[in-house]
C-alpha cells in the first residue's frame, strides 16, 4: 500500500511530503489538536477550478453539522448515496455498488476510523491507481450552505463515510470540480482495481444477459445509463427514467413466473438511481406493478423485494435494452473476494494476469498494423488458454482484455493529453519454432483474429473475446510510431491464462557472421597502416610506462575514429567507461595488451555500427539498436532497451557513434561483472553492498 507521496503513487502532493495516515493521527491526539490538511486546504479553488463559487461556501466540520455525528449509521449501504448539487453521479453509482461486497467496501473505507475512539478530524481512504493501491489522507471539513452538506450525503444526517469519501476522491483529482462528468467505469476500477467494459446496448450482443448474469456471479459492479437530452439536464422520460444520470445495477436474476397461460423464468434486473428518491421506472415490474401478483411468494422472499420511494426498482432485461443505452461492466480483481464470500458457491471469480509496460520513442513505440516496419517492436504478450468455459456449448474461452494508459490525467496540466490506444491479437502455432519477440516477417504473413474494437484516445480500452484454446500473441500499441507512455495490460478469464512477456532472455549470443567476418579478414594494406599508425601514437602518448589514461585514449580514438564520430570526438563518459572495462588493476590506466583487446572490441563495434548506419549519417534509429547489439552479440529484452535509449538516445531517439559505443562498453562491463560471480550460469550472482557500490560506480 502506497501513502498520497511516495514514488510510484501516482501524485505527489505539493509540499513533497507523504501523508502517513498513523503518524499524523498520534500526533494531532498528542497535541489535543484536530487534523488540517495542508494539502486540500477549506478555499474555494479546492472546490472549483475554473470559476468561482455560486454561493458563499462554509467548511464545516461534522460535529459542527450535527449533534452525534457518525461514520456509519447500521452499516454502509446503496442508501448512504444521495447526490448533491455536483454532476457526479457516475461516480455515485459506483460507490453504491462498492456497498454490495463487504469486502470491495473495506478495501477502499478502512475500518480504524471513527468519530468516537481516536477522533482527531482526520480520516483516510484507498484508491486504486494504476496497478497500485494508494491511501489518501483528508481532514472532516466538509463545504456546506446553510448548515446543510452540499455534495453527496446520506439518507441520515448524522452519517457521514459518504462524504468524506467524496472528499478524498475529490483531494486525488484535484479539487470537487475535478468530479464533475466521467464515466462509471473509471470510478469502478479506481475503487476495485478492476477491468471495466461498455456496450451500446442498441447494439448489444445477444448473449449480454447471460454476460451480466455471470458478471454478477464474479460480484462485478454495473451500471448504465441513458443518453442525455441536449436541451435539458437530466431530463425525465415518460417511463420515469432520468437522460444522462448513472443508474447502479444491483441484482441480475431469473426469476420464476406462474401466469394462468404459463409457467418458467423471466430475465429481470434491479437497478438503482443514486438520487434515492421517487424518481423510479414507472413500467412493468416496477414497484406494485400487476406483475408481481405472478411471482410465488417465497421467490419474492429470496431476492428480498421491497416497494418503497427509494430510488430502487426492477425491470424485465427486454425493457432494460429498450430504454437504456450504455451499460458499463466492472470486471473484479480476483483479490477482491474473499474466502468467505466465495464459500457459499454463488459467488465465482476471475483470473486475472497483468503485466506493467511502456511505449519509448524509437524503440518500443511502434505504432499500429499500419506501421509493418516498426509495429513488430511494440512490446509483445502470449496467453495460453487450455480449459474453456463452464457451460459453453462452443468449447471456447472468454478473455477479457484491458489495456489502461497511466498518469495522464495528472499530465492534463502540463498539456498532455491521453494517447490514442487500441491492441491485436494474433493466434501462434508451433510455438517452439517462432523467435522471440516474433519478427516483421510474422505480422507480414500473419493477420490479426481479433482486436480491441477501434483505437481510442481515453484512459482505457477494452474488450470481451471467445477464443479457442490455443496460444496467442497481443501486442498493446499507439495509433502512431514514437507515441511515448506507459500502460498496464490485464487479461481476465474464467480459467488460468498463463500469461507472459514475449521476448528475449538478457545474455550474451552469437556474433553476427558479417562482423565476424570482418574481423577475420586479414586487414586491407591501408587497414593495416592506419593500425600501425594507431600503435605508434599509443607509444608516442604512453611514455616510458606504456600505459595510457583517459585522457590518451581519448586522443587515440579521435584521431582513429574521426569519420565515425564526424569529428565531434569521443565523451570523456565512454573513454573512462572503456578504461574501466579493461583495467583488471584498478590503476585507472590501460597498457599496451589491454588496449589491443580494446581495439579489437572497439573495430567490432565500429563495423556493427556502419553495417547498420546505412545513409552513413552518423546516427542509428532507436528501432534498429535492438538489431545492431545483437549482431555485436547482445541479447537484450525490451526493458532493457527502453533504459538504454532513455539513457542514450536524442529527443528523437537517434543514437550517435558515440552513443553505441558508450551502450557496448556498459553492457560488456556489466555482462563481465555479472559472470564473474555467475560461473555455472545459473542467472544469480551475489555481491555485498560495497562491491556492488565499488564495480557499478567504476564501470
Amino acid at each position: 500500500m502506497l501513502q498520497l507521496g511516495e514514488r510510484g503513487s501516482g501524485l505527489r502532493p505539493r509540499s513533497e511530503s507523504i501523508q502517513d495516515f498513523e503518524k499524523l493521527r498520534s500526533q494531532c491526539l498528542a497535541n489535543g489538536t484536530l487534523f488540517e490538511d495542508p494539502e486540500f486546504p477549506p478555499i474555494d479553488s479546492s472546490i472549483f477550478y475554473s470559476r468561482s463559487p455560486p454561493k458563499p461556501f462554509e467548511w464545516k466540520r461534522p460535529m459542527e453539522i450535527c449533534d452525534d455525528p457518525r461514520l456509519f449509521v447500521e452499516g454502509a449501504t446503496r442508501f448512504d448515496v444521495q447526490q448533491g448539487e455536483l454532476g457526479d453521479c457516475w461516480l455515485l453509482a459506483a460507490v453504491a455498488n462498492m456497498t454490495l461486497s463487504n469486502q470491495l467496501f473495506r478495501q477502499v473505507v478502512p475500518d480504524d476510523q471513527n468519530f468516537q475512539q481516536k477522533y482527531a478530524g482526520i480520516f483516510h481512504f484507498r484508491f486504486w491507481q494504476y496497478g497500485r493501491w494508494v491511501d489518501v489522507v483528508i481532514d472532516d471539513r466538509l463545504p456546506t450552505y446553510n448548515g446543510r452538506l452540499v455534495f453527496l450525503h446520506s439518507s441520515q444526517k448524522n452519517e457521514f463515510w459518504s462524504a468524506l469519501l467524496e472528499k478524498a476522491y475529490a483531494k486525488l483529482h484535484g479539487s470537487y470540480e475535478a468530479l464533475k462528468g466521467g464515466t462509471t467505469c473509471e470510478a469502478m476500477e479506481d475503487f476495485t482495481g478492476g477491468v471495466a467494459e461498455t456496450y451500446m446496448l442498441k447494439e448489444a450482443p445477444s448473449n449480454l444477459y447471460m454476460i451480466m448474469l455471470k458478471a454478477y456471479e464474479r460480484s462485478s459492479l454495473m451500471a448504465c445509463s441513458i443518453e442525455p437530452d441536449p436541451n435539458v439536464e437530466e431530463a425525465q422520460t415518460r417511463e420515469g427514467l432520468v437522460r444522462g444520470h448513472a443508474y447502479s445495477v444491483t441484482r441480475v436474476q431469473y426469476v420464476e413466473i406462474n401466469t394462468p397461460t404459463t409457467s418458467g423464468k423471466i430475465p429481470l434486473l434491479r437497478l438503482r438511481n443514486p438520487w434515492g428518491n421517487e424518481a423510479e421506472w414507472k413500467g412493468p415490474w416496477s414497484d406494485k406493478s400487476p406483475e408481481w401478483r405472478f411471482i410465488p411468494d417465497h421467490e419474492k422472499e429470496e431476492i428480498g423485494l421491497t416497494f418503497e420511494e427509494d430510488g430502487e426498482f426492477w425491470m424485465s432485461y427486454r425493457d432494460f435494452a429498450k430504454y437504456f443505452d450504455r451499460l458499463e461492466i466492472c470486471n473484479l480483481n480476483p483479490d477482491s473476494l474473499s474466502e468467505d464470500e466465495l464459500k457459499d458457491g454463488d459467488k465465482k471469480r476471475w483470473e486475472m494476469s497483468v503485466f506493467e509496460g511502456e511505449w519509448v520513442r524509437g524503440v518500443t513505440a511502434g505504432g499500429c498494423r499500419n506501421y509493418p516496419d516498426t509495429f513488430w517492436h511494440n512490446p509483445q504478450y502470449t496467453i495460453n488458454l487450455v480449459d474453456p468455459d463452464e457451460e459453453d456449448d462452443d468449447n471456447k474461452c472468454t478473455v477479457i482484455v484491458g489495456l489502461m494508459q497511466k498518469n495522464r490525467r495528472q499530465q492534463r496540466r502540463m498539456g498532455a493529453e491521453c494517447l490514442t490506444i487500441g491492441f491485436a491479437i494474433y493466434k501462434l502455432e508451433d510455438v517452439e519454432k517462432l523467435p522471440k519477440p516474433l519478427d516483421k516477417s510474422f505480422f507480414l504473413r500473419n493477420l490479426a483474429i481479433a482486436r480491441s474494437p477501434t483505437f481510442i484516445n481515453s484512459r482505457e480500452v477494452s474488450s470481451r473475446f471467445k477464443l479457442p484454446p490455443g496460444t496467442y500473441a497481443i501486442i498493446p500499441s499507439t495509433f502512431d510510431p514514437n507515441e511515448e507512455g506507459e500502460f498496464i495490460l490485464r487479461v481476465f478469464s474464467e480459467h488460468k491464462n498463463n500469461m507472459e512477456e514475449n521476448d528475449e532472455s538478457v545474455g550474451m549470443g552469437e556474433i553476427d557472421t558479417r562482423v565476424s567476418k570482418v574481423a577475420d579478414v586479414e586487414p586491407e594494406p591501408e587497414e593495416q597502416k592506419a593500425s600501425d599508425k594507431v600503435k605508434e601514437f599509443f607509444k608516442k602518448l604512453a611514455g616510458d610506462d606504456m600505459e595510457i589514461d583517459w585522457i590518451e585514449l581519448k586522443e587515440i580514438l579521435d584521431y582513429a575514429m574521426r569519420n565515425e564520430s564526424k569529428n565531434e570526438g569521443f565523451s570523456k563518459d565512454v573513454c573512462r567507461s572503456m578504461i574501466a572495462m579493461m583495467d583488471v588493476d584498478r590503476s585507472g590506466k590501460l597498457g599496451f595488451e589491454e588496449f589491443k583487446q580494446l581495439w579489437l572490441d572497439i573495430k567490432q563495434w565500429k563495423s556493427v555500427f556502419k553495417l547498420y548506419d546505412k545513409d552513413n549519417s552518423g546516427y542509428l534509429s532507436g528501432f534498429e539498436l535492438r538489431q545492431a547489439l545483437n549482431s555485436a552479440g547482445y541479447r537484450l529484452n525490451n526493458h532493457i532497451l527502453n533504459v538504454l535509449c532513455h539513457r542514450y538516445a536524442s529527443k528523437e531517439g537517434k543514437i550517435a557513434f558515440d552513443d553505441f559505443m558508450m551502450c557496448a562498453v556498459r553492457l560488456k562491463c556489466m555482462i563481465d561483472i555479472f559472470k564473474e560471480r555467475d560461473p555455472d550460469s545459473t542467472n544469480r550472482a551475489t555481491f555485498t553492498l560495497e562491491e556492488w557500490v565499488e564495480k557499478t560506480l567504476y564501470s
